[in-house]
């Protein structure tokens, strides 16, 4: 459990993180609470978790909502009521060497081990769920999630740099968010980023299987790796789809926000629809980025195919044209093969030779004319 009090342009979090750590009692004068739960911290503490919401701001969650914020497979979706609003926002993050502890019980009823590039293997899509209270952001995150320390110490770095704490054009995840809106905006840019920094790793190895495949002397053998790793495109793009619809509905919401004629308030407003929008281009360039991938990759497989058939039809294409060439030679054969008993050159003492002669000849001019019309000709590769 993490809790951070942010105020203005400081940050403080609580001396202790550890599971025994008392939940606040009451709003600071200033600012607003950021109150981060690990999945399974927040199902052992659900009561005590939902009588420190009613004392800090006078609604408790939905028990729909808790729910859905305990679902490790929900996709990422959007709801509100009149007092919060809830975002799940299933991650795209690289796990570490060791699975979370929330994942292995689904792992039981999954394949050990998967055929595929192993980056698409180590892409995690655990949900990360925020409750957007007016002066409480209550963020579950999966067991020892990356994302709820890095930006955890990300906001504490940035606690003394005054100019890009008061600089409202903060780009992504920097700076010190002026209100919980702010905070789940920052942290789900840095969610998508993530992803974002995972391209090079991701095309490369699929690079490397695209040149596999249009190897003109490879035998490609791994079509059931491939085959696992187009399902692992698709899933991708459809959960990045999900993300946009819910993002979309989170910015559709906020056009609605009622806001005070304050010149502070109205900024506050408009930046976090300017934070939305940049989040949901994020989302437009990681779902491009994949299509292109899966496109590449089908690409990559047709041009195998086509190459495979093009080696056939030269293969074919020189049989016939062998076949072509031994055809009137197997006919001069089976005509002086014939049981008659009178026949021209039959008994000649140079028949032979003239026969044999012939058909050099014949072989020799039908390979010439093949070899002219390129029907004896390798293609380039």
């Amino acid at each position: 459990m993490r809790v951070f009090s942010i105020a203005g342009n400081r940050v403080q979090a609580w001396p202790s993180h550890s599971p025994d750590t008392p939940l606040p009692e009451a709003l600071p004068e200033q600012g607003f609470l950021w109150l981060a739960f690990s999945r399974e911290h927040f199902e052992r503490h659900v009561p005590a978790i939902q009588t420190c919401l009613q004392q800090l701001t006078g609604q408790s969650l939905v028990d729909l909502h808790v729910s859905d914020l305990l679902n490790g497979q929900l996709p990422s979706r959007y709801d509100f009521t009149s007092h919060y609003d809830l975002l799940v926002f299933r991650r795209l993050a690289q796990q570490s060497g060791t699975a979370p502890r929330h994942s292995e019980a689904q792992a039981k009823h999954s394949p050990i081990k998967r055929p595929g590039p192993p980056i698409l293997q180590r892409i995690d899509t655990s949900p990360v769920g925020f409750a957007v209270f007016d002066k409480v952001l209550l963020s579950v995150h999966p067991d020892d999630c990356a994302v709820r320390e890095a930006y955890a110490s990300r906001l504490l770095n940035a606690t003394g740099d005054k100019a890009l704490a008061h600089d409202p054009r903060s780009a992504g995840a920097r700076g010190i968010p002026m209100s919980p809106a702010d905070m789940m905006l920052r942290i789900v840019s840095q969610m998508v980023d993530a992803y974002l920094d995972l391209r090079r790793e991701l095309s490369r190895q699929l690079d490397h299987w695209q040149a596999e495949l249009l190897h003109p002397g490879a035998r490609f053998r791994r079509w059931d790796a491939l085959l696992q790793a187009r399902l692992a495109l698709h899933q991708l793009e459809d959960l990045c789809d999900d993300q946009h619809t819910a993002m979309l509905n989170w910015n559709e919401t906020l056009d609605a926000w009622v806001v005070n004629e304050d010149p502070a308030a109205l900024r506050e407003h408009e930046l976090l629809k300017v934070r939305c929008r940049d989040v949901l281009e994020h989302i437009d360039r990681v779902v491009h980025h994949v299509r292109r991938l899966e496109h590449n990759t089908e690409t990559a497989v047709q041009m195998h195919f086509n190459a495979q058939g093009n080696r056939t039809n030269d293969i074919m294409r020189t049989l016939t044209a062998l076949t072509a060439i031994f055809l009137p030679l197997n006919l001069i054969a089976a005509v002086f093969g014939m049981n008659f008993e009178f026949m021209p050159w039959l008994h000649t003492a140079s028949a032979f030779w003239w026969t044999l002669g012939g058909m050099g000849a014949i072989a020799t001019t039908m390979g010439l004319v093949f070899w002219r019309k390129r029907y004896l000709a390798r293609t380039g590769e």
